[in-house]
Protein backbone atom coordinates (compact mmCIF):
# COMPACT_ATOMS: atom_id res chain seq x y z
CA UNK A 1 0.00 0.00 0.00
CA UNK A 2 1.62 3.06 -1.02
CA UNK A 3 -1.01 5.24 0.16
CA UNK A 4 0.32 9.56 1.11
CA UNK A 5 -0.19 9.64 5.13
CA UNK A 6 -1.22 12.75 4.74
CA UNK A 7 -4.51 11.42 2.59
CA UNK A 8 -5.80 9.61 5.89
CA UNK A 9 -8.07 11.58 8.42
CA UNK A 10 -5.92 10.88 11.48
CA UNK A 11 -3.50 13.46 9.78
CA UNK A 12 -5.44 15.83 8.22
CA UNK A 13 -8.69 16.39 9.94
CA UNK A 14 -6.43 18.12 13.17
CA UNK A 15 -5.05 20.56 10.65
CA UNK A 16 -8.71 20.72 9.16
CA UNK A 17 -9.70 21.69 13.10
CA UNK A 18 -6.98 24.38 13.56
CA UNK A 19 -7.91 25.98 10.51
CA UNK A 20 -11.23 25.98 11.45
CA UNK A 21 -10.82 27.36 14.68
CA UNK A 22 -8.37 30.01 12.96
CA UNK A 23 -11.15 31.25 10.38
CA UNK A 24 -13.67 31.37 13.27
CA UNK A 25 -11.32 33.32 15.11
CA UNK A 26 -10.55 35.54 12.05
CA UNK A 27 -13.82 36.14 11.07
CA UNK A 28 -14.92 37.14 14.54
CA UNK A 29 -12.54 39.78 15.22
CA UNK A 30 -13.20 41.25 11.37
CA UNK A 31 -17.21 41.38 12.20
CA UNK A 32 -17.26 42.42 15.57
CA UNK A 33 -13.46 43.99 16.12
CA UNK A 34 -11.38 42.67 19.35
CA UNK A 35 -13.87 43.40 22.09
CA UNK A 36 -12.30 42.13 25.90
CA UNK A 37 -15.42 40.38 27.10
CA UNK A 38 -16.13 39.70 30.64
CA UNK A 39 -17.77 36.24 29.97
CA UNK A 40 -16.61 33.99 27.00
CA UNK A 41 -19.23 34.36 24.24
CA UNK A 42 -20.15 31.36 21.51
CA UNK A 43 -17.13 32.21 19.26
CA UNK A 44 -14.47 31.03 22.33
CA UNK A 45 -16.35 28.08 23.45
CA UNK A 46 -16.46 26.71 19.43
CA UNK A 47 -12.42 27.52 19.42
CA UNK A 48 -11.88 25.65 22.36
CA UNK A 49 -14.46 22.38 21.18
CA UNK A 50 -12.05 22.43 18.08
CA UNK A 51 -8.88 22.84 19.50
CA UNK A 52 -9.53 19.98 22.25
CA UNK A 53 -10.98 17.76 19.68
CA UNK A 54 -7.55 17.42 17.82
CA UNK A 55 -5.99 15.72 20.93
CA UNK A 56 -7.87 11.89 20.40
CA UNK A 57 -7.15 12.09 16.38
CA UNK A 58 -3.21 12.69 17.32
CA UNK A 59 -3.73 10.37 19.68
CA UNK A 60 -4.55 7.48 17.68
CA UNK A 61 -1.86 8.49 15.33
CA UNK A 62 0.54 7.11 17.20
CA UNK A 63 -1.17 4.17 17.23
CA UNK A 64 -2.17 4.09 13.59
CA UNK A 65 0.75 5.25 11.31
CA UNK A 66 2.83 2.95 10.51
CA UNK A 67 4.71 4.74 7.77
CA UNK A 68 8.26 6.43 7.45
CA UNK A 69 9.42 7.91 10.40
CA UNK A 70 9.94 11.32 8.43
CA UNK A 71 6.53 11.34 6.78
CA UNK A 72 4.93 10.90 10.35
CA UNK A 73 7.51 13.28 11.46
CA UNK A 74 6.38 15.84 8.68
CA UNK A 75 2.51 15.78 9.06
CA UNK A 76 3.02 16.16 13.10
CA UNK A 77 4.85 19.30 11.90
CA UNK A 78 2.22 20.57 9.54
CA UNK A 79 -0.66 19.77 12.45
CA UNK A 80 1.46 21.45 15.65
CA UNK A 81 2.25 24.04 12.94
CA UNK A 82 -1.95 24.62 12.81
CA UNK A 83 -2.31 24.62 16.11
CA UNK A 84 0.30 26.96 17.17
CA UNK A 85 -1.02 29.40 14.54
CA UNK A 86 -4.68 29.29 15.75
CA UNK A 87 -3.22 29.94 19.61
CA UNK A 88 -0.73 32.80 18.41
CA UNK A 89 -3.76 34.55 16.64
CA UNK A 90 -5.74 34.45 20.04
CA UNK A 91 -2.97 35.48 22.34
CA UNK A 92 -2.42 38.10 19.24
CA UNK A 93 -5.66 39.23 19.61
CA UNK A 94 -6.28 39.87 23.44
Amino acid sequence: MNRSLIKKPAAYLPVALSLTALALLLLHAARYGIIHEADAGPTAHLFQILMAAQLPLRSSQANGFRKPQGQTLRVLALQIGAALAALASVYWLT
